[in-house]
């Protein structure tokens, strides 16, 4: 283990060698406080995933760290798990470009928060062990709702991966001078180096260190944006308007999203998605008991609407000091240097300097770090957890199912580095948009249905989830982003960039139907085991405890 820690610090220094010795002129220098602060963070969770590698020793620790992390720590790490590089840099992004129709984003990545605490917390911890499936496949047959799981599970996070991966580049490659494909690879290595060996434990430990760092440098930027404008949000917002090129437009809704189908199609992906997304889900099977499991949305809810509450001031901020004199050194070529999503970056080394840039810096890389080991964490445990131990291999040992889970962090990590090149000119939040369309169309109405409806048969939900993710991918594809944007074609065949209000619609319509024709022996088995489930669901009786170490 120590061995190859030690490699990684010299392949990483060695990166940042070359990356000085080829610099090019649209790199910035080298910023030696974010180099300190960067390898400090590095070394520090290295240190951790040294330590949580001697406790993970079954599978329940490497999936769920045994169930001990108390209800505040999950709070933390699940907020640390979302404010990802998108809602840091997309949305921040976003507000310096849009205005108002970057809150869009924040207020639907906000308000799925509600959903998961009121319906599913309580539910997923009594009847989950390691993954969402195992809730959906608790009375229906394991082996489609497993593998139509799994394919919901890995849709999502390899776009969401493309997304941490694009901004990691970008972000490194603007930070260090360092080549874009060096940076994504960097960035593949450190996290398949988190998961293989310190599992959950060393995960939630970097999320929450990475969630307390990220909470006190957004709180730093935005009390130096306000206390220019007399910590008035006002005078800040008029001062945004008279700097803004659009003037009073960046008030007014509509420049981002046109019409009310858009806008209510990238809500419910938003709101619904956040209940469908595998590594948020994966969280609440962390904590001991559904008691903690309520706490843990609590806190995250808290910390997570606080952080977009400071994004609005950050993006307004931007706005206002990237257009003025002190501004004018970020633009190159009259373009923002890194793109929009690098506008918080500039912005902390405006009101703080190259140190304050360091940090903010180190912690965006924390940032997608923490997100991108627990999405890896959540694919690879949909591959050993759902499709091999319960499908392909139903008498696997432990021993055997965490290896597989391990080979699979390797090769999602191998995956996720390629794809990450191949995207680089992709904006990261669209990316994450589409991540949330297919959690919501696939994940979302499988498992709210089997939590809640009698109904629910395993035909039905395997044909109807299966539509939902094809209708969600299909019209991802023909709409105008891809269709267009990336495949060139002159006209989108679907109009709408969001497709979530038709695909989710589908999904429910398509899972209900097959349901309902669903007349098989086995169907009427599996309604008469909801009066068993919905006993478990709602008292815990029978659920997995905490591990003891």
């Amino acid at each position: 283990m120590l061995r190859i820690l030690t490699l990684i610090s010299i392949f990483a220094v060695a990166l940042f060698a070359a990356g000085d010795a080829n610099f090019e002129a649209s790199k910035r220098e080298l910023n030696i406080p974010a180099i300190i602060m960067f390898f400090i963070f590095v070394g520090g969770t290295l240190g951790i995933t040294y330590w949580a590698a001697k406790k993970t020793k079954s599978a329940s620790d490497f999936y769920t760290a045994g169930g001990g992390i108390s209800g505040f720590q999950n709070g933390m790490a699940i907020a640390g798990d979302y404010m990802s590089a998108a809602s840091f840099l997309g949305i921040s992004g976003l507000v310096y470009l849009s205005g108002y129709d970057g809150l869009i984003y924040a207020v639907g990545f906000l308000v799925g928060w509600p959903v998961i605490l009121f319906l599913m917390a309580e539910k997923l911890r009594n009847l989950g062990k390691f993954t969402f499936a195992d809730i959906a496949a608790y009375r229906l047959s394991q082996k489609e709702i497993r593998t139509l799981a799994a394919f919901g599970s890995l849709s999502v996070v390899t776009l969401y991966l493309i997304a941490q991966m694009v901004g990691s580049g970008k972000l490194i490659q603007v930070l260090f001078g360092l080549e874009y494909e060096y940076a994504v690879i960097l960035v593949g290595v450190m996290m398949i180096i988190y998961v293989t060996f310190g599992g959950m434990l060393a995960t939630t430990w970097v999320q929450i260190i990475k969630a307390v760092l990220l909470l006190s440098g957004v709180t730093f930027m935005g009390f130096m944006v306000l206390s220019h404008f007399g910590f008035s949000f006002e005078a800040l917002a008029t001062k945004a308007v008279e700097t803004h090129e659009k003037g009073q437009a960046i008030m007014e809704p509509g420049g981002f999203i046109s019409d009310p189908i858009s806008a209510i199609s990238l809500g419910m992906a938003l709101m619904l998605g956040t209940a469908g997304l595998p590594h948020v889900l994966m969280r609440f099977f962390t904590v001991g008991n559904a008691k903690e499991a309520r706490k843990s949305v609590v806190y995250a809810t808290g910390f997570i609407g606080y952080f977009y509450l400071v994004i609005a001031v950050i993006g307004l901020g931007a706005i206002v000091f990237l257009n003025s004199d002190a501004g004018a050194a970020y633009f190159v070529d009259g373009k923002l240097f890194g793109g929009n999503n690098m506008a918080a970056i500039h912005l902390s080394h405006i009101v703080g300097g190259n140190v304050f840039l360091g940090f903010i810096s180190a912690v965006a890389f924390a940032t997608i770090l923490a997100v991108v080991a627990g999405l890896t964490l959540a694919g690879a445990s949909a591959i050993s957890h759902d499709i091999y131990a319960c499908v392909i291999n139903p008498n696997a040992t432990e021993e055997q199912e965490i290896r597989v889970s391990k080979i699979a962090v390797i090769t999602i990590g191998v995956i996720g580095v390629v794809l990450g090149i191949a995207f680089e000119n992709q904006n990261i939040a669209f990316m994450v948009g589409l991540a949330f369309a297919i959690a919501a169309s696939a994940n979302f109405p499988i498992l709210f249905l089997s939590i809640y409806w009698r109904g629910l048969t395993t035909r039905g939900a395997y044909i109807g989830g299966f539509i939902g993710l094809a209708t969600a991918v299909i019209l991802v594809v023909i709409g105008p982003i891809v269709w267009v944007q990336i495949l060139g074609n002159e006209e989108a065949l679907f109009p709408y960039k969001h497709p979530a209000l038709f695909s989710v619609t589908i999904a429910f319509i398509a899972i209900w139907f097959f349901s309902k024709t669903d007349n098989s022996q086995r169907a009427k088995d599996e309604k008469e085991l909801f009066e068993a489930q919905n006993i478990r669901a709602n008292t815990g009786i029978g659920a997995a405890g905490a591990v003891d170490h």
